[in-house]
């Protein structure tokens, strides 16, 4: 069996002395692994840094194999990662996610090109935290955790909406939290897409984001932690620049 296609190189472990085996996130057959033979060499190893975009090609006598990847170089983000924190651990926690969230060869397209779209402005620092938070909201769309933020589920509103429901992840205005606003998450106007927003804004909006993807998303997947990647990138975006 064989195919080909374009992927986002996730991770890469050594396999024996000259081997690597690679973790894509393909176009059309998801999230892949794979073997690529003579991986750590001085011709290949360059090629196989995480965020790269690669062209790659998989082989397996059967479906249910590792099989093996020939892979060739579309373009590398690796200047682009190496040109600030912000570039560096946003790369980091992006492919850190992907890795955590998906389930092996299952495509994902809509996500695929959002996710080529976001690491494809690394570098663009002043952009880039904002256009991270759109892409983990379409992260926990994708994945069945979406949030509903488009009116007040107590009463309809769709004007001062101030807060998360932790429950349902629908919004909730102000005069409708009444004494329950101490246990509602905040929701920044940046939640619903009115911005720009400062980071200080961003990163409470990714701190409700983050309750979701901890206490929704991660035990739908075996109640494993996040990715401290995630919780170093939030960090950052938190302090002044």
């Amino acid at each position: 069996m064989d195919w080909r296609d374009q992927g986002i190189l996730l991770a890469v472990r050594r396999h024996g002395e000259t081997s690597a085996i690679i973790e894509v996130f393909t176009q059309e057959h998801g999230r892949h692994t794979g073997v690529v033979r003579g991986g750590t060499s001085r011709k290949i190893a360059p090629i196989l840094q995480p965020g790269a975009q690669l062209d790659v090609t998989w082989r397996a006598r059967l479906e249910d194999h590792i099989g093996s990847f020939a892979v060739e170089p579309l373009r590398s983000r690796a200047a682009a990662a190496m040109s600030g924190r912000i570039a560096l651990a946003g790369l980091n926690t992006v492919t850190a996610l992907l890795s955590f969230c998906l389930p092996e060869r299952e495509p994902h397209p809509n996500l695929y090109h959002h996710s080529e779209r976001l690491l494809d402005l690394l570098g663009q620092d002043e952009i880039w935290p904002l256009a991270y938070l759109r892409w983990e909201l379409g992260l926990l769309e994708e994945l069945g955790f979406g949030l509903d933020l488009s009116a007040c589920a107590v009463t309809g509103a769709t004007e001062d909406l101030a807060y998360v429901s932790p429950r349902t992840g629908r919004a909730v205005s102000s005069a409708a939290a009444g004494d329950w606003a101490d246990r509602l998450l905040l929701l920044p106007p940046c939640l619903r897409g009115q911005g720009p927003a400062p980071d200080a804004e961003i990163a409470e909006a990714l701190r409700t984001t983050g309750f979701f993807m901890e206490n929704r998303l991660a035990p739908s997947l075996g109640n494993r932690p996040l990715p401290e990647a995630r919780g170093r990138f939030v960090d950052l975006v938190s302090r002044p620049r």
